[in-house]
């Protein structure tokens, strides 16, 4: 039992904040296709660029437990806002009628987000 009680909290938190550094990186290697997402937002390649630090940055700090209930606060927060501004879900007239399509991709997507809320919130409040 001591295996389990001292490696998976780290195990778990690498699991948690896995996504984000290639979504980081994803950003970089089609930085058009990214700007393209971001410009619907004011400074977009501001806002894309401190969404990659973000993506770098907190998950390492909640990994090696340095600042790691600020990092999962601020990565919560980033988690909310991703949702709500660029998985609309509601937007899509097929998702109302229970059809596979663009609208049900971003639902999916939304509640991943939301997700991942529940699990940084749980890092915030130990």
């Amino acid at each position: 039992m001591t295996v389990i009680n001292d490696y998976a909290p780290l195990v778990l938190r690498i699991c948690l904040v896995v996504l984000f550094p290639f979504s980081g990186l994803d950003k970089i290697l089609n930085w058009d296709s990214a700007l393209k997402q971001a410009s619907a937002m004011p400074f977009a390649r501001t806002s894309l660029c401190l969404s990659m630090v973000i993506e770098f940055v907190t998950p390492v700090c909640i990994v090696v437990g340095w600042y790691d209930r600020l990092a999962a606060f601020i990565l919560a927060g980033f988690c909310v806002i991703t949702a709500v501004l660029f998985h609309q879900f509601w937007r899509f007239p097929e998702f109302w009628r229970f059809k596979e399509g663009e609208g049900l991709q971003h639902f999916w997507e939304f509640l991943k987000n939301l997700g991942l809320v529940g699990g940084l919130g749980f890092i915030v409040i130990r």
